[in-house]
């Protein structure tokens, strides 16, 4: 069957959809196209994505360059700075900003944090 026929063949099946049917049909073939990028997005981060988070945790930016750097070094910028900041700072019972400065001036504060 050739591109046309298949094209023609579609066509005819969603002749007998209400807009109903049609509307459902487009949201789920749009679900089906994203979930791709919605998987890679929960799997994948990169350090600038993670900068932007601890950015908005209220971490300035030369000391989140310096916890995403720390984060990258030890292998868990997979679980995210700013998850391995909030944990720093339940630890450790501190403010967000001192676990930010801890974390940037010494690698170590990282250490057993997600089993590494």
């Amino acid at each position: 069957m050739d591109r046309l026929q298949v094209c023609q063949k579609r066509r005819e099946e969603l002749k007998k959809l209400s807009d109903e049917q049609l509307k459902k049909r487009f949201w789920e073939l749009c679900e089906k196209a994203v979930q791709p990028m919605v998987d890679l997005a929960r799997t994948h981060t990169s350090p600038s994505i993670e900068r932007a988070v601890l950015l908005r945790m209220g971490i300035d930016s030369l000391t989140a360059k310096g916890v995403v750097e720390r984060c990258t070094e030890m292998g868990i910028l997979g679980h995210g700075a700013g998850s391995a900041l909030l944990k720093v700072s339940e630890r450790d019972r501190i403010d967000l900003r001192v676990a930010a400065q801890k974390v940037a001036g010494n690698k170590e504060t990282l250490k057993g944090l997600f089993g590494k």
